[in-house]
């Protein structure tokens, strides 16, 4: 299964933060989307996932097409994310952070599907810790295992890796492929880190002024002279 976007504009009273991105996202890959500050990369998530409507464009997944979705129907056609800034509910414990997010989809089982995420994270053991207990790379973690309670089709995950040290982003790394191969969903991945994207991302996209200006493998994509112009030559 493949997600297309096609001609996606997202525009804040005049200032034109995507303009005209058009992406396909295939299930069993890793992508990483990376660009300047302010070059539309959070902005397509937060579309993507329903958190904006976007000005101009629309999705296609499977047999389904849209141009605005709200937030949970996203979610519920198995379109999860993480935030930049995690977002915890500090007095819930570790399966009650995780079966909030199931419920919230009405499918299935919800504390079996908070179970299946926790296992998939090796975090059953803290099950009955308070999230605002955990340490920050452990709630990083917390959120992953949030984003992926229930159907899951493409998982969006921004900046996993911020304010961790290098053994804390190599555990996040491993998570997102262990995820990729138990659950054969499709992994958009917004990093800073390059060595993490470089790494473990099987495409890259580059945005630049809400533009694409450039797609292809790792190694593609750091010898074009437009990404070394605009992004790593900085």
């Amino acid at each position: 299964m493949h997600l297309q976007a096609n001609d996606v504009v997202m525009k804040f009273k005049g200032v034109t933060a995507l303009d005209g991105v058009d992406m396909e996202l295939r299930k069993g890959e890793i992508v990483g989307l990376i660009g300047p500050n302010g070059s539309g990369k959070t902005t397509f998530l937060n579309v993507l996932s329903g958190v904006f409507t976007p000005t101009n464009g629309n999705f296609r997944m499977g047999d389904r097409q849209w141009s605005k979705v709200s937030l949970r129907e996203a979610a519920r056609l198995g379109i999860r994310r993480t935030f930049q800034n995690i977002r915890l509910f500090p007095s819930f414990t570790v399966m009650e952070t995780v079966e909030v997010a199931s419920a919230w989809l009405d499918k299935g089982d919800r504390r079996e599907n908070a179970q299946i995420a926790l296992d998939a994270l090796n975090f059953g053991q803290y099950r009955d810790r308070i999230a605002s207990e955990l340490s920050y790379g452990m709630q990083r973690r917390l959120e992953i295992a949030r984003a992926i309670a229930g159907r899951l089709e493409f998982l969006l995950v921004d900046e996993p890796t911020a304010g961790l040290n290098h053994g804390e982003s190599q555990d996040i790394v491993e998570v997102l492929q262990r995820i990729r191969g138990q659950r054969g969903c499709g992994i958009v991945l917004i990093d800073h880190d390059l060595n993490v994207i470089m790494n473990v991302c099987d495409r890259v996209i580059v945005l630049a002024e809400g533009k694409i200006i450039s797609s292809g493998t790792p190694q593609q994509v750091r010898s074009d002279p437009k990404v070394i112009a605009a992004y790593l030559g900085s």
